[in-house]
């Protein structure tokens, strides 16, 4: 009889709600015993720790096992405090688990030495947080296009030059050198390190932090500047059979996984490393198999159907307002704007459901399985963090006409698509602007596709995250893009609505999560047989 091995321990920093770390503990073997245990995870944020804590106490139990009262959490009939009395072992080892700490204020080291309990076995997962080195997030500090009204162009000059400073001075940049710090002190045979794609081109005093970051990782001490080697890491890729070992040479394999290539129903485009210790044989590691994609409209289109709140203080119906379009259409119609489109948005006003379904924390309802099966729970009863915002008249008007116009034409409209009485009122898509960079203000998903990224701005506003189906003309729920980023049904998120979306946008998704680990899991494997 074959020895059974104990789960591999799992030490995640910068966890967040917990993605990366959901994708590791649900690796099992045949008999249904996890491959991986979570036994520390590090989360600076008070919300999504929150989240963490709660995860971690559903995975006390087996998941044939998962008691009444953590649903009757979600449902709402029992608080969480009351859940964790319910529970006091179980709950003790959940905060015992999931720490709200910050790394470089707080000393982790002697607590990830603590968890690991002596094994030498063990995986250290995680990612610094990503804005310092996202697109998005540098074209916003360096104030691109927003000039603003009377400013000189002096003072403009000088605004940006300030803006550019604090950029290349943010300590975000070096929060890797944290993640780097435990390497150097605890030694993981394995670690996994993620984060957004701008990393790859993002500079530090003009030069490319990346191949830094790389060469940092093959030799943490050195790159500490602490005395001793002991260790070096190989930094693999998962895309293909290549291997970053401080060769200058090889800073150009290619780290960047395409999540819609892995079954993740989203366009997530994210660096990966799998850095792998000196002394375990690593030639033989596999890559990630590449599977069918998954469309926006498999993944979320059997949720129960809403309808958005109305903001502004207008105590009228949503369906009221977009009702209003109608005289708007016909001054369009004159216009000579696209007759198609008109002639749809005019019959789907008759045909319109009247229901004023919002959603809630948690809603009964008989929703099918979705499309990845691994987010089903035959349990929950219905949906929980699926209730939608409120928008502005205008907005949900925008955003029936981007849902016809999409369904029609099989793309998302730019705002030069737009008819002019639906432009909003803004200085940057008047003129020639219509036709700039901000011509993606408002973007529907497709629902044929694999969705746009899913990123924490999601919480502002849901001009990037339009709902395909023109009858419900409203953004994404929490649930929707947590269903785009692969989380369980079962994966409660909490805090308020805002801050919900905010730990949605800044996870790894778990599915994607779930394959990284098989392949740790297969490298693991292969050095213990030796």
């Amino acid at each position: 009889m074959s020895k059974v091995r104990p789960a591999t321990p799992i030490i995640d920093l910068f966890a967040g709600p917990g993605g990366l770390g959901e994708g590791f503990s649900r690796r099992r073997d045949t008999a249904g015993r996890r491959k991986f245990e979570i036994v520390l995870s590090i989360e600076k944020d008070p919300r999504a720790h929150q989240t963490l804590e709660l995860r971690a106490f559903y995975r006390q139990f087996s998941p044939e096992s998962i008691p009444d009262e953590y649903y009757q959490y979600l449902w709402g009939d029992i608080t969480r405090e009351e859940l964790f009395e319910i529970f006091p072992e179980k709950s003790a080892r959940a905060q015992s688990e999931a720490r709200c700490l910050t790394l470089g204020e707080d000393n982790i080291v002697p607590l990830v030495k603590k968890a690991l309990k002596g094994k030498k076995s063990w995986v250290l997962i995680g990612g610094p947080p990503c804005q310092a080195y996202s697109l998005v997030g540098r074209s916003r500090m360096s104030g691109a296009g927003l000039r603003r009204e009377g400013e000189s162009k002096k003072t403009y000059s000088l605004r940006l030059e300030k803006q550019r400073l604090e950029f290349e001075n943010d300590h975000r940049h070096l929060l890797y050198r944290e993640y780097l710090s435990v390497i150097a002190s605890a030694w993981p045979p394995i670690f996994v390190m993620e984060n957004v794609k701008g990393i790859l081109s993002a500079k530090l005093d003009g030069k490319r932090i990346f191949p830094s970051i790389l060469r940092d990782l093959t030799n943490p001490r050195k790159a500490l500047g602490q005395p001793g080697k002991r260790f070096r890491y190989k930094i693999h890729s998962l895309v293909e059979d290549k291997v970053f070992s401080g060769d200058p040479s090889d800073e150009s394999i290619n780290f960047l996984i395409k999540s819609e290539n892995y079954g993740v129903p989203q366009k997530r485009h994210r660096v990966i490393l799998v850095g792998v210790r000196d002394d375990l044989d690593s030639k033989n590691m596999s890559t990630l198999m590449q599977s069918i994609q998954i469309s926006v409209k498999e993944t979320i289109g059997n949720l129960p159907k809403l309808t958005s709140g109305l903001s502004k203080g207008k105590n009228e119906s949503p369906f009221a307002a977009l009702s209003r379009v109608r005289e708007e259409l016909e001054d369009i119609e004159r216009s000579g704007f696209d007759q198609t489109v008109l002639s749809r948005m005019k019959s789907g006003l008759r045909s319109l459901r009247k229901e004023e379904a919002r959603g809630s924390r948690f809603m009964k309802s008989n929703t099918s399985k979705p499309a990845i099966e691994w987010m089903a729970d035959n349990e929950l009863g219905g949906v929980c963090n699926h209730e939608t915002r409120s928008h502005i008249e205008k907005d949900l008007w925008r955003y029936y006409f981007c849902a016809i116009f999409a369904k029609l034409h099989g793309r998302s409209p730019k705002l030069r698509d737009f008819p002019k009485a639906l432009l909003p009122n803004h200085r940057n898509v008047s003129g020639e602007g219509v036709s700039s960079k901000f011509g993606d203000r408002f973007r529907v998903q497709i629902s044929s596709e694999p969705s746009t990224t899913v990123v924490s701005h999601i919480s502002k506003d849901g001009h990037y995250y339009i709902h395909y189906d023109p009858s419900q003309y409203r953004s994404l729920t929490v649930r929707e893009a947590a269903r785009l980023q692969t989380f369980p049904d079962n994966y409660f998120f909490e805090g308020p609505r805002t801050e919900q979306f905010k730990q949605v946008g800044n996870a790894v998704p778990p599915y994607l999560a779930f394959q990284v680990a098989a392949v740790v899991e297969e490298l693991l494997s292969t050095n213990n047989k030796q």
